[in-house]
C-alpha cells in the first residue's frame, strides 16, 4: 500500500514491514506452478517442489499437504522443505513462535542432509521470521550465518533476502548495498528471472530513499527482463512498482495509468488483485475523491469475502476502507472498519500493521466527536508507536494527538506533539509536507503568533498548489483543493477576529476556485476517448428510446438492464481516460492583487461572500475600498435558495391557465430572506451601479435578481474575484461568428433560433438531425457568440456527464473539454445547466465551470428548470439587447425590466444567471 510504503516483489504482493517478500522470491522460480497454484487445486500426491509457491497462493492447501508429507516417510530434504513452507505459512497467517519452531526444524532436517545450499536457503527463511517476530538482532546474525556459507547464485538469493529484511527494519544504506550486490551476482550467473527480481528490490530501496529516477529505472529494467524470459505473472509487478513511484513523485495521473495498466493485465490470469484496489484507493484519496475511494474499498471487501481470501488481506481492505471513510466524512462507518481492522490484526500478532490501525482508530473516534484526556492517551501511544515501527507514518498520528490536546487546553502537550507533526513539512510527498506546515500552523495559533501562523498557511497551500497542477482532469485539481481547506480556513478566521477586510478577501482567493484561477488542460487528440464519447452518446440514446415506452415488454425491459450496464461501462472508461491526464508545468499564477481588482472594477462593484465556520461575512469592493460586514448563517440561506428554487420549478412547470400566485407568493417572501443571510447590512452600502457577485461554492445556485437590493441592477455571478478578472481580460475573436443550436424534443421546437439567425451577419444554425454533437462541437469552436436551446440534465453523482441533449444523444462537459477554444460568449437556454457539484475546498464542477476554465467570457445559464414556451421572448429580447452591443448581464437586466407582467416569463428571467464578465 503506498501509505505504508510497500512494493511488489512478487506475484503475491509482499509486505516489506512483515519481511514475508523473502521466502515469495524463493517459493515462486518455477512461475508455471505459481500460475497453477492460483488458478486450482493441484493434482496427485505432494510434491515438495511445489510446497513453496503453495505457501503463499493457498496457505490452507500448503498446510495440509506439508503435513501429508511429513505422515510419510520422507527424505531429509523433503521434509526439511515440508517443514519451511509450514513455517513460512503459520508465520504468515497463523502463530508466528509456532512458524519459528516448524523453521527451526526444517534447519536441522537441512544440516542433515549437507547440502549447504539448502541450509543457507532455510536460514534465510528463518532471518525473515526473527526479524518478523522483533528478533532484529538475532535475525540478522542468521543472515550474516547464511551469507557466510553460501556463494555463487545461492549468496546472491540470501542477499537479496537480507537485503529486504534491512529495508523492513529501516536499515536503508545497509539494504541497497545488498540488493547492488544481489544484481551483480545474479548478472555475472546469467540469471535473468532471478536478476530481474533483485532489481525490482534494488528500486523499492532507492524509492523507500527518495530517489524515484533510479527507481523507476530499476523497476523498467526488471519489467524488460520478466517480459524476456516469459514471466507474464511477474513481469506486471514493475509496472505496479512504477505507479508507487509516479504516486511518491506527486504524478497522480501516471499512477492511476500504472494501476490501469496492472489490472488490466492481471485480468486474463484470473488472480484476485486487492493491492490494486488499495493502491487505487489512496490515489483517489490524494486526489480528493474520498466518496470514490470508499465505494472501491466497500467492493473489494465484498469481493474479497466472496472468494474466502487471506484475513491478513481482509484486515489491510479494512484499514483502508476506514481511511477513505474519514476523509468522506463519515466518522462511524470509519469506526467500524479500523476497530475490525485492528482486531483482525490483533490476532494475527501483526504489530507493524496494529500500529497503523491504532492510528486510523484513533482518527475516527475524534471525527465521531470522542475527544477526551482517553483519547489523548491514544493518540499519543499510537504516534509513539509508529514514531518506534514507521517513523515516517508518525506525523499524522502526533498532528492528531496535537489537535486532541488543544481542544483539551493542554497546550505543553499539544506543542509537542505539533513540533513532531511539522517536522514532515520540508520532507516527503506534497500532501506529507503540507500536513507539517499544517502542524506549523496550528503551533502558530496556540502561541499566538498570527505572523508565523499565516507564513505556515501561506507555505502550505504553495505546496498544494504545485501537487494540484500536476493534475490534469479538472475534477481532480477540484477535489485536490480540500486538502488546503484548513490552512485557508485558519488565516480567514485571523483575518475576521483582525477586523482586516483586505486581508480576508486576500485569503478567501487564495484558495476559492483555484482550479478555474488557470487555464484548462486540454486533452491530446485521444482516438479511444472520442470513439468511447461516441458509443456512449448511442447507448444513451437507445435507452432513452427504451425508457420512454409506456408499457414495456419483457425484450424491451432486458434491453434496458444490457444498455444501463453498458452505459456505465462506458462512462467509467471516460472518465478513467480523462483522469489520466498530465498536468502542465505551474504558469506562476500571482495571488491576487486587491489594488489591481478595485482598478479593473471600475464604476462596478464586487460583492464576495466567505463561509466561515457556518456564518457568512460578506465584502464590499467598490470605490478603491474593501468593506467587511456579518451576514446570515449558511443553513439559513441554503434553505432559503432552496425555497426559491422550489418556487421557481413550480412555475416552470406551470401551463396556460394554470394559477401561479402561490409559487410567486413563495417568490415575494423568499426574497427578503436571501437578502437577510446572504447580504445582511451590507445592503444597506451598495451602489447603483452594475454588481459582481462571489459566493461560496455552496451557494452558486441563487436566484440573485429576486433580492430586493439586487432587482434593479445590471448583476452577474463569477466563482471568484480571481476568475472574473480572468475572464473580463478575456479579449473576443476577431471574427464575429454566431452559432445557433437546437436539440430534439423541446415543446416548441426551439422557436427562437430561427428568429435569432436573422439578427446577425455570420451565423451557422443547427436543427433537426444536422445537430449532432460532433457538429455542434465544430460550430461551437472559437464562436464570438453561441446558443444552445436544448434539453438539459445535471447530473449530481458525477456532474462531468452533465449534458445538453442533441440529435445523436448527451452532449458532455467531457464532449466540451475536446474544444480548442472555447466560445467567447454562450447562451445555455437549458434546464438546470447553470447547475454544479460543489467539491474541494469551495470549487464547482458543471458545465458553466468547465466552460469558464476552458475561456468562456460570460455565460447565460438556468439554475432551475425552464418553461418552453416562456424561454422563447425571454430569449428573442436577450438577443436583441447582445445585437445592441450589450454585455450579457446588462442584456438579462433589460430584458427583466421590459417583460411583460407574466409570472412564469418572470421566474424565467430570474432563473436565468449571468456568469463570468462578458
Amino acid at each position: 500500500m503506498f501509505g505504508a510504503s510497500r512494493w511488489k516483489l512478487a506475484p503475491t504482493r509482499a509486505l516489506f514491514r512483515s519481511a514475508s517478500t523473502s521466502d515469495l522470491m524463493h517459493a515462486f522460480s518455477r512461475i508455471s506452478v505459481v500460475a497453477r497454484g492460483l488458478g486450482a487445486v493441484l493434482p496427485g500426491p505432494p510434491d515438495v517442489e511445489e510446497l513453496l509457491p503453495l505457501a503463499f497462493s493457498r496457505p490452507s492447501e500448503a498446510l495440509a499437504r506439508a503435513r501429508e508429507v511429513l505422515t510419510g516417510r520422507p527424505s531429509s530434504h523433503d521434509a526439511s522443505v515440508a517443514h519451511q513452507a509450514m513455517g513460512i505459512v503459520l508465520r504468515e497467517f497463523g502463530d508466528a513462535a509456532e512458524g519459528l519452531r516448524e523453521t527451526r526444524a526444517a534447519l536441522r532436517l537441512a544440516r542433515q542432509t549437507g547440502s549447504v545450499a539448502l541450509e543457507a536457503d532455510v536460514l534465510a527463511t528463518l532471518g525473515v521470521a526473527l526479524v518478523y517476530a522483533g528478533r532484529t538482532a538475532e535475525g540478522l546474525a542468521t543472515f550474516d550465518r547464511a551469507v557466510k556459507i553460501s556463494n555463487g547464485v545461492v549468496a546472491g538469493k540470501v542477499l537479496h533476502r537480507r537485503g529486504i529484511a534491512l529495508l523492513t527494519i529501516g536499515r536503508h544504506t545497509a539494504a541497497l548495498n545488498d540488493a547492488r550486490r544481489a544484481v551483480g551476482v545474479m548478472r555475472r550467473a546469467g540469471d535473468q528471472i532471478w536478476t530481474a527480481r533483485a532489481l525490482n528490490v534494488r528500486g523499492a530501496v532507492y524509492l523507500t530513499m527518495g530517489q524515484t529516477a533510479r527507481a523507476d529505472a530499476d523497476f523498467r529494467a526488471a519489467g524488460r527482463l520478466f517480459t524476456e524470459t516469459s514471466q507474464v505473472f511477474e513481469a506486471i509487478q514493475p509496472v505496479h512498482n512504477r505507479a508507487e513511484v509516479a504516486f511518491a513523485s506527486g504524478d497522480l495521473p501516471a499512477a492511476l495509468s500504472y494501476l490501469d495498466e496492472a489490472a488490466a493485465r492481471y485480468r486474463p490470469l484470473g488472480v484476485p488483485t486487492p493491492d490494486i484496489s488499495i493502491d487505487r484507493c489512496l490515489v483517489l484519496l490524494a486526489a480528493g475523491l474520498a466518496g470514490e475511494a470508499l465505494a472501491e474499498a466497500d467492493a473489494a471487501i465484498e469481493d474479497f469475502v466472496r472468494i474466502n481470501g487471506r484475513p491478513t488481506k481482509k484486515a489491510e481492505l479494512l484499514l483502508t476502507a476506514a481511511s477513505c471513510a474519514l476523509a468522506a466524512a463519515r466518522p462511524q462507518v470509519a469506526l467500524d472498519r479500523a476497530k475490525a481492522a485492528h482486531d483482525l490484526f490483533r490476532s494475527q500478532h501483526s504489530v507493524w500493521w496494529q500500529a497503523h490501525a491504532a492510528a486510523v482508530l484513533v482518527q475516527a473516534k475524534y471525527a465521531a466527536d470522542l475527544t477526551s484526556g482517553r483519547l489523548l492517551g491514544e493518540a499519543s501511544r499510537a504516534a509513539t508507536g509508529l514514531e518506534a515501527l514507521a517513523p515516517g507514518d508518525a506525523a499524522q498520528a502526533h498532528l492528531l494527538a496535537g489537535r486532541v490536546a488543544l481542544d483539551l487546553d493542554r497546550n505543553d502537550e499539544a506543542d509537542r506533539h505539533l513540533l513532531a507533526a511539522a517536522e514532515s513539512r520540508r520532507r516527503g510527498p506534497a500532501l506529507a509536507r503540507a500536513s507539517g506546515w499544517l502542524g506549523e500552523a496550528l503551533r502558530a495559533q496556540a502561541a499566538g503568533d498570527p505572523g508565523r501562523m499565516l507564513t505556515a498557511c501561506k507555505r502550505g497551500l504553495k505546496i498544494l498548489d504545485e501537487h494540484r497542477l500536476t493534475l490534469g482532469a479538472s475534477e481532480l485539481r477540484a477535489h485536490a483543493t480540500a486538502y488546503g481547506a484548513e490552512l485557508a480556513l485558519l488565516a480567514q478566521r485571523h483575518a475576521v477576529r483582525a477586523g482586516r477586510p483586505r486581508l480576508l478577501l486576500s485569503w478567501s482567493e487564495r484558495w476559492r476556485a483555484t482550479a478555474q484561477a488557470v487555464p484548462a488542460v486540454r486533452p491530446l487528440a485521444d482516438a479511444e476517448l472520442t470513439a468511447s464519447l461516441a458509443a456512449l452518446r448511442e447507448v444513451t440514446r437507445r435507452l432513452e428510446h427504451v425508457r420512454r415506452q409506456d408499457a414495456p415488454s419483457a425484450h424491451a425491459q432486458r434491453e434496458q438492464v444490457i444498455l444501463e450496464r453498458e452505459q456505465r461501462r462506458l462512462e467509467s472508461a471516460v472518465r478513467a481516460r480523462t483522469l489520466r491526464a498530465r498536468g502542465i508545468a505551474d504558469p506562476g499564477q500571482p495571488s491576487i492583487s486587491i489594488p489591481e481588482l478595485l482598478d479593473q472594477l471600475g464604476a462596478a462593484q464586487l460583492i464576495e461572500i466567505t463561509d466561515i465556520d457556518g456564518s457568512l461575512h460578506v465584502l464590499l469592493c467598490r470605490a478603491g475600498k474593501v468593506r467587511q460586514f456579518a451576514a446570515g448563517r449558511t443553513d439559513d440561506a441554503i434553505q432559503a435558495v432552496a425555497f426559491a428554487r422550489f418556487a421557481l420549478r413550480r412555475l416552470a412547470r406551470s401551463r396556460p391557465g394554470d394559477e401561479p400566485a402561490s409559487a410567486m407568493a413563495i417568490l415575494e417572501t423568499t426574497g427578503p430572506k436571501l437578502q437577510e443571510s446572504l447580504l445582511g447590512p451590507a445592503c444597506r452600502h451598495l451602489g447603483d451601479v452594475p454588481t459582481i457577485v462571489v459566493p461560496p461554492g455552496r451557494l452558486h445556485a441563487v436566484p440573485w435578481t429576486l433580492i430586493p437590493a439586487l432587482r434593479q441592477r445590471v448583476v452577474s455571478v463569477a466563482p471568484s474575484a480571481t476568475a472574473w478578472l480572468r475572464a473580463h481580460n478575456t479579449r473576443p475573436p476577431g471574427r464575429r461568428h454566431v452559432t445557433l443550436a437546437c436539440g430534439p424534443g423541446l415543446a416548441t421546437g426551439g422557436a427562437e433560433v430561427p428568429v435569432a439567425a436573422r439578427l446577425f451577419d455570420d451565423v451557422t444554425v443547427l436543427t433537426g438531425g444536422q445537430a449532432t454533437a460532433e457538429r455542434v462541437l465544430r460550430a461551437l469552436d472559437g464562436a464570438w457568440l453561441a446558443h444552445v436551446a436544448a434539453h438539459g440534465t445535471f447530473r449530481a453523482d458525477s456532474p462531468l456527464f452533465s449534458a445538453l441533449r442533441m440529435h445523436d444523444g448527451p452532449l458532455t462537459v467531457y464532449d466540451l473539454e475536446q474544444l480548442r477554444r472555447a466560445p467567447y460568449r454562450l447562451i445555455l437556454s437549458s434546464c438546470d445547466s447553470g447547475i454544479a457539484a460543489p467539491a474541494g475546498a469551495d470549487e464547482l464542477l458543471g458545465l458553466v465551470s468547465s466552460l469558464l476554465q476552458m475561456g468562456t467570457a460570460g455565460i447565460i445559464a438556468s439554475i432551475a428548470p425552464l418553461n418552453d414556451h416562456a424561454v422563447v421572448p425571454v430569449m428573442l429580447h436577450l438577443h436583441r439587447c447582445l445585437q445592441g452591443g450589450q454585455s450579457l448581464a446588462e442584456s438579462m437586466h433589460e430584458v427583466r425590466s421590459r417583460l411583460a407582467d407574466d409570472p412564469v416569463q418572470q421566474a424565467t428571467a430570474a432563473s436565468l444567471v449571468a456568469f463570468g464578465a462578458a
